[in-house]
């Protein structure tokens, strides 16, 4: 690593000390858990979220005035609406949270002269995939089947436009992630959640949305590994699938998180906790992501399990 006259070679930035990273939507389940690894690497962080007082996505003065005044080496661009079934009640929201939100915090970027941007897109963005295509790579064409998947595929493309005009912008398309700590909103969550209350309050069954549907899930401290690797050394506008290369059932999530709260309950599906538009399956291959950074998921999913077990019965108690 070079070290000249007190300049260092960090993350592949020569810096005078730290690397300050911003992190925007910094009080989120992700964001959370990203400021915590990149204090253990070594890196100052800042955050900035609308629930603590942080400027609006949809205000570019705002947004702008705190890139300034920080002027930070990299960026993490992590805020948005990320509900896909609240996309469908307010589209026109959606997109503009999570489109012009990634425009204006990409302005932002380039008038304080930040040196490497990474963006968080979804793996919503490819549609529906036939199983015989799976596992999805980058190349696989994009066809957004919500409003959350349409606002982050124009998220993408603002960002490989910025790209092309200079900015050092990579975009992580993330699979499904979960652990320790996330909203009721996401299934693992949600299933947790609802497992463990049947079981405190002696019920036989609990209602769930499709259980054949099928998800590739990553732990959230092997997602936030990943984003970092990817700034460390991912190439200027490209996307990264984020994913663990391996798909389960939501069943067969529920019953890992049966057998982790040691009960069994009934699931019984109902057609109200579906989506519009569910995905029948999706899993990623992260070949390029691995060959390009040198990143592999290492958290294993029973432990993930367990942690998020733990997490929501602490809640409930």
């Amino acid at each position: 690593m070079p070290n000249l006259d007190g300049v260092q070679f960090i993350c592949g930035l020569f810096v005078e000390e730290k690397v300050i990273a911003l992190i925007t939507g910094g009080s989120g389940f992700v964001g959370r858990h990203l400021a915590d690894h990149l204090s253990d690497c070594g890196d100052e962080v800042i955050t900035t979220d609308i629930s603590d007082g942080g400027p609006d996505l949809l205000d570019q003065d705002a947004i702008s005035e705190l890139f300034l005044a920080v002027r930070p080496d990299v960026v993490y661009h992590l805020a948005g609406q990320a509900d896909v079934g609240a996309s469908w009640e307010n589209p026109r929201k959606t997109f503009r949270i999570n489109a012009e939100g990634t425009l204006n915090v990409l302005t932002a970027c380039r008038q304080a002269s930040v040196k490497k941007v990474l963006t968080v897109s979804s793996a919503e963005v490819y549609g529906k995939v036939n199983s015989e295509e799976l596992p999805v790579k980058e190349t696989f064409p994009l066809a957004p089947a919500s409003p959350y998947a349409v606002s982050k595929a124009a998220a993408e493309t603002i960002s490989i436009f910025e790209a092309s005009r200079g900015l050092n912008v990579m975009c992580a398309r993330s699979f499904n992630h979960f652990g320790p700590g996330q909203s009721a909103h996401f299934v693992a969550s949600a299933l947790a959640l609802r497992i463990l209350q049947a079981k405190k309050d002696g019920e036989a069954a609990i209602p769930t949305g499709r259980l054949d549907t099928r998800r590739d899930f990553t732990d959230v401290r092997d997602v936030v590994r990943a984003y970092r690797s990817i700034i460390c050394n991912g190439t200027p506008g490209e996307s990264y699938n984020v994913c663990s290369g391996q798909d389960r059932t939501i069943g067969e999530l529920a019953e890992a998180l049966m057998a982790a709260s040691e009960c069994s309950i009934d699931l019984v599906p109902d057609a109200s906790l579906q989506r519009p538009s569910d995905l029948p399956a999706l899993r990623g291959d992260n070949t390029k992501i691995r060959s390009h950074t040198g990143w592999e998921p290492i958290v294993k999913f029973e432990k993930t399990v367990k942690d998020i077990i733990d997490s929501t019965q602490s809640l409930i108690n």
